[in-house]
């Protein structure tokens, strides 16, 4: 039987990995902006969790509204990421420091 904190520690590697993910990779733009999506995977993880464990659906609700912010986030991310390749031909970190005063 599957119980609730299986699903929460599940959750909460899924959120340090992302959080170690961000902290250990900080120069391909690309590996950021994942371990952002695995941070808010994790998160609509335990939303779905707690509303079926409480038998409320209004957190499988509020995840859905989440990853329609987090689909249209990504496909900015990735716009923006495309334009950048392409006026400066890399896409590290460290390259990237164009707006700098």
């Amino acid at each position: 039987m599957i119980t609730l904190s299986h699903y929460l520690m599940l959750s909460g590697v899924l959120f340090v990995l992302s959080v170690a993910g961000i902290f250990i990779n900080r120069k391909n733009v690309i590996l950021l902006l994942m371990c952002i999506e695995l941070m808010l995977l994790a998160v609509n993880m335990n939303f779905v969790a707690f509303s079926r464990f409480s038998g409320d659906l209004a957190g499988q609700v509020f995840v859905f509204f989440i990853l329609t912010v987090a689909a249209a986030e990504a496909a900015i991310g990735l716009a923006i990421l495309v334009i950048l390749f392409r006026g400066k031909g890399s896409i590290n970190v460290e390259d990237l420091d164009v707006m700098k005063g």
